[in-house]
């Protein structure tokens, strides 16, 4: 590692400009070693966590000395937050983009011309631009500064193409120094970053990903607008995040929850710009609580005191979680981090990344780094294991002490199965039995011991393993066999029919030569029982909300059909929809009471209710 014997020129000069500009009184970690880096000329590739400190690393020496640093980031709304901050300070900065009035872009080009500006903020794309580099040679660029680094990588979380633009630029312009900036990268992306920047003996900096502040939990999602309500029960008035997979569900948690008093808004990329700006500086300005937001909100969000981000939903990648959850407790004092997921998560994302991939041709390489890494976080969702732990060594990063104390796990919120591993044999068994070419929905019927067509056509009636957990409910059965794939002793083939096979792990297991923890499944509150349908008496309190939901649609469709509601489907088969929430054609047609006609006829419909009003409730 680089250290100098003596503070190199300029280093004092920049502690000043921390001073001055930013208003900091000391560095954090690895601030000083970035610093001296870019300060001596040196190509560096810098891994700090959300929160870090890492845009200080590149503003602080370009506005200490003479020269011009060229910033490369991939969002427009990052740059605008960057540039206003530090104009707000009294800053030589600017941006080109795409989508600026042309009196601002010509503007910034006047000003990059005339030597007047210490920072120009640019899209990568720029860099291709015929003359561009030559333009930013004459203006004296004597740094770059690449933001959001694993952008360039096919491994990273957030690959984009035009990223290897940049190499074009270092092709041109050999003596230029460059610095990599990113907030997670596994160890084979922060290889990736280096070959692909072409960087030249960096000194590589890696922060540490933990943050011990930051309380992790998981819980299966049942009631999500009870779940939520908790969570802000437990910190009334704070600031919060609610991540969801999609803009409508945003939309209808948000509406739901300001009928509960919560203030908050929706935020996602398809509102108009204008009212996004609005949720956004109302949350910063702590006029607005909580955000429930996909993903577009979040780049560049510093309010320091969020108390908890909730996750909806399973986010696509173990990088995302870091990264959205990091947006908690950046003040340093305790927050949680909640994430409510469920089986139809890890397939409904797997489903979508495989059909991007087709439709933009993208190289198989890819989708098998983007599939990787969500079952990276499936495994983490459902495991047994420390969260702290689990977080740090996927990025490779090692942590001191048996138990984090910030974690349900280590807090032990989780209550462990007794006699987990007959209860594992039993399941692992029963997928040997099944031949291994059947899906979890299937092996959950046949340990149970239902009976139909589905079980009835493949004979597995007859098997010994038929009826083994008949004492246990659908929600617990399947629940064990999702933690049984989260620890990696049972494997999904994926596809749009996925089947479960044992891996070597669940073949020790299976023998009794592992060890096997399982959790009790968490079964949400039930409804009194004199209020529920005799179809739906078994089903837990968010399952009975969806059987009600489609009943009345039911009553709607059989309207419109002129038929009577139980013509459609009767009670007992809404209730087995509402239990194992088929998420495609397959699926209900497993289910008892549907057969080939009703499946293409009222399929497709029941599956659209079921799938919206999951996004939503469950």
């Amino acid at each position: 590692m680089h250290h100098a014997s003596t503070a190199p020129p300029g280093l004092d000069a920049v502690r000043e400009t921390v001073r001055r500009v930013f208003g900091f009184e000391t560095l954090l970690p690895h601030q000083e070693e970035a610093l001296e880096a870019t300060l001596a000329g040196r190509d560096a590739l810098v891994v700090l966590p959300t929160g870090g400190g890492k845009s200080l690393c590149y503003q602080a020496p370009a506005l200490a000395r003479e020269g011009l640093t060229v910033v490369v980031s991939p969002l427009i709304s990052l740059m605008t937050d960057q540039v206003g901050g530090l104009l707000a300070d009294g800053a030589a900065a600017a941006m080109l983009t795409s989508a600026q009035a042309d009196a601002e872009r010509a503007a910034t080009w006047a000003a990059l011309d005339e030597g007047r500006l210490s920072l120009l903020f640019v899209a990568p794309e720029r860099l291709a631009m015929p003359g561009f580099i030559e333009r930013l040679a004459r203006a004296g660029v004597v740094n770059l500064a690449v933001d959001e680094a694993h952008c360039i990588s096919h491994w990273g979380h957030d690959f984009r193409p035009e990223y290897r633009r940049i190499g074009e630029l270092r092709a041109r312009l050999a003596d230029l120094p460059v610095q990599a900036y990113t907030a997670t990268a596994t160890p084979a992306v922060r290889e990736d970053v280096v070959r692909q920047l072409g960087l030249r003996d960096p000194l590589v900096l890696v922060g540490e990903v933990d943050r011990p502040n930051l309380v992790y939990r998981v819980r299966p999602r049942r009631e999500l607008v009870e779940q939520v309500m908790r969570v802000v029960g437990e910190a009334p008035g704070a600031a919060g995040i609610v991540y969801c997979t999609s803009r409508k569900s945003t939309e209808s948690l948000a509406e739901r929850l300001a009928g509960r008093g919560v203030r908050c808004a929706a935020y996602h990329a398809g509102l108009d710009g204008g009212v996004r700006d609005r949720v956004q500086n109302a949350f910063q300005s702590e006029e607005l609580d909580v955000v429930v937001a996909t993903v577009a909100f979040g780049m560049g969000i510093d309010r320091p005191d969020v108390r908890f981000v909730i996750h909806a939903g399973l986010p696509k990648g173990v990088e995302q979680y870091v990264q959205e959850t990091g947006r908690a407790g950046r003040d340093g004092l305790p927050a949680s981090c909640w994430m409510f997921t469920s089986g139809a998560d890890y397939h409904s994302w797997r489903h979508l990344l495989e059909r991007s991939a087709a439709e933009s041709g993208a190289p198989a390489e890819e989708l098998d780094a983007s599939i990787e890494r969500l079952g990276h976080l499936w495994a983490y969702a459902n495991s047994a294991l420390c969260r702290h732990r689990s977080l740090a060594e996927y990025f490779g990063q090692e942590l001191a002490g048996a138990d984090c104390g910030a974690c349900d796990v280590c807090l032990g919120e989780l209550t462990p199965v007794p006699d987990a591993l007959v209860v594992a044999q039993k399941i692992l068994s029963c997928v040997v039995r099944c031949d291994q070419r059947y899906g979890a929905a299937h092996v959950t019927d046949v340990l149970r011991g239902a009976d139909n067509e589905r079980v009835r056509r493949a004979g597995h009636q007859d098997l010994s393993t038929w009826g083994l957990l008949g004492d246990h409910s659908l929600v617990e059965v399947r629940g064990w066999v999702e933690q049984l794939v989260g620890r990696g002793l049972l494997a999904s083939t994926g596809g749009e029919y996925p089947t479960l096979h044992l891996t070597a792990e669940g073949a020790r297991a299976l023998r009794g030569e592992a060890q096997v923890t399982l959790f009790v499944v968490e079964r949400a509150r039930r409804a009194p029982r004199r209020a529920a349908t005799p179809a739906a008496a078994e089903l837990t309190a968010a399952d009975e909300a969806l059987f009600e939901h489609l009943r009345s649609f039911r009553r709607a469709l059989a309207r419109e059909r002129g038929v009577p509601p139980y013509l459609i489907f009767n009670d007992r088969t809404l209730a087995a929809m509402a239990a194992a929430r088929p998420a495609d054609h397959g699926a209900l047609l497993e289910l008892k009471g549907v057969g080939e006609k009703k499946a293409a006829d009222l399929g497709p419909s029941f599956l659209e209710e079921i799938a919206s009003f999951g996004s939503v409730d469950g």
